[in-house]
């Protein structure tokens, strides 16, 4: 399905200063701002002194994961599965666990709400195509992203909290000096992902997700789709990536986790 209107839908303030409709544009991609959420690292200098300190990406992963564990309550039980009976603290670590499982699940649905809180876009797909506000997709996805079962222990707060680590740690450990990341997602069809326009034979401008998986293994995506999209992501746009924080993972090795809009991608098929 192609749609050549220039729209976008989304918030018309956000917390990261940039105006949203430019914050979704190919524009925007080509030459990337710093991004930042509003008023993070200034509360929480603590967390940013520790990992000024690290001498690896090994420690400040150690160091963030024990300041999570101490503001939040996430021991080791506590982050990923359940004991005694008792209800869980919301964990911004069961949501990646979750994610890797069903973007469309309740979990991706707060991921994706909290994507539409702090960068301004909505979501296009989750379980259904997105388009008419109010419709049954939409008050699915509205339920899903408010429930209570995650929004006991301030899970916007350690998500934003997990962004500014991952902006940190691509610019001192993992792509030091780099705009943009060569990665890449495999589809079946372009259903969750509408063309907006053909630039060439095996290009175009492809409306991604508000939140959407990517891979830097060109033939791990493969394994989701016939349909190889390859992108220049700006590292901006990077919520996690699987060598971000040991001991996690989503679909496998190389995923990234990427906040969406429209992107110009070249695509081949296998």
């Amino acid at each position: 399905m192609e749609s050549k209107a220039d729209s976008f839908n989304g918030h018309s303030t956000n917390l990261v200063g940039i105006p949203t409709g430019l914050l979704a544009s190919t524009a925007f991609n080509d030459f990337p701002l710093p991004l930042h959420i509003n008023g993070v690292r200034e509360m929480n200098k603590a967390l940013f002194e520790m990992l000024a300190s690290s001498g690896s990406a090994e420690e400040a992963s150690e160091a963030f994961q024990n300041y999570m564990g101490a503001l939040f309550g996430l021991d080791s039980e506590q982050r990923l599965k359940q004991a005694d009976g008792r209800r869980f603290r919301s964990s911004y670590l069961r949501l990646l666990q979750d994610w890797g499982f069903d973007s469309s699940s309740p979990a991706g649905a707060v991921l994706k709400g909290w994507v539409e809180s702090r960068f301004g876009l909505f979501p296009t797909f989750h379980k259904a195509l997105l388009e008419r506000f109010p419709s049954p997709g939409w008050i699915g996805y509205v339920e899903e992203k408010m429930s209570s079962r995650f929004h006991n222990n301030s899970i916007n707060l350690q998500l934003d909290l997990l962004y500014e680590y991952s902006q940190w740690s691509l610019a001192r450990y993992f792509a030091p000096g780099k705009k943009h990341l060569t990665l890449y997602r495999g589809v079946n069809d372009f259903k969750e992902h509408p063309v907006r326009e053909r630039l060439g034979r095996n290009s175009a401008i492809v409306r991604q997700n508000n939140l959407v998986s990517f891979t830097s293994d060109r033939l791990r995506a493969d394994e989701f789709g016939g349909c190889i999209l390859e992108a220049q992501v700006p590292a901006v746009k990077v919520l996690f990536f699987n060598d971000l924080i040991s001991g996690t993972t989503l679909k496998g090795e190389g995923e990234y986790l990427v906040i969406g809009g429209d992107y110009k991608v070249q695509y081949s098929y296998f």
